[in-house]
This record gives C-alpha cells, structure tokens and sequence, in this order.
C-alpha cells in the first residue's frame, strides 16, 4: 500500500509537486476509485485519462471514438535576468510519452472510401518540453 499523504496535500492545495514525488503519487493511485478521485481543477501534473472525440473523414459519417490521451497541466517559470535573452523559462506541457496506435473501421462509408483510421492511444504521459517537430505548442 501506498503512502500519499504528503503527495495528497500538494494536490488538493494546488501547490507545485516535484516530479518524482508525483510520478510516485501517479503510480499509488493508479485508476482512482470513485471515492478516491483526484480534484481535476487543483490537479497539476500529467496522467492518462479517457478522451471522446468525433472522427470526421471526407466520404464517411461522423463517428465518435473513445480513448486514452494525456492530459494535464504541467509546472512552468519564467525568471528575467539581466543578460541576454533576458528570461530563462522551463515551460513543458502534458504530452505522450508511451503510445500506441489503434485502427477503426468507420461505419457508413461511401463505397469506395477506405474506412480504416488510425488514432493514438496513450500507454503512459509526461511533463515535457513542447517540441515543434511533433507537438502542437500554442498557448491560449
């Protein structure tokens, strides 16, 4: 059994939780049972969590699929200093860090539309610097 206390407190607080003692917290509660759920608007940190989205492909019906993806908010900080580039920044964001890939075949196609689509599924999550090669990085 797990010790969570202390990992506990720094969530339900909103305080920032330092990596490992996170990845710890993440690992002991594994899926939260019902009583058990973590406060999803004080959470910070990053962790795998059922996703619904609509498939739209040209020549099929929408189609809803369910499935795992990463989601999260992940500690940032900024610090000005004198000397060029004048700030230095951590910034990561809640990415895949395990995947996998799943195809589907789309119901209600025309004839001739390939029905087959391919969408990840999260096997594991982290906090991570937001590469442009593979992520999408705005921020709103």
């Amino acid at each position: 059994m797990c010790s969570t206390t202390a990992g506990d407190e720094a969530v339900r607080s909103g305080m920032a939780v330092p990596r490992s003692m996170l990845l710890g917290l993440l690992l002991c509660l594994g899926t939260p049972a019902p009583s058990q759920a973590l406060d999803l608007r004080t959470f910070v940190g990053c962790a795998v969590r059922e996703f619904t989205f609509s498939v739209q492909k040209h020549g099929c019906r929408d189609f809803k699929v369910t499935t795992d993806a990463c989601w999260g908010r992940c500690e940032t900080w900024e610090k000005p200093i004198e000397e060029l580039p004048y700030m230095l920044a951590s910034q990561t964001v809640c990415t895949y860090y395990e995947t996998r890939y799943e195809t589907i075949q789309l119901p209600n196609c025309r004839p001739g539309v390939n029905p087959n689509y391919s969408f990840p599924v999260a096997l594991s999550c982290d906090c991570s610097l937001c590469s442009l090669d593979y992520m999408a990085c705005e921020t709103f």
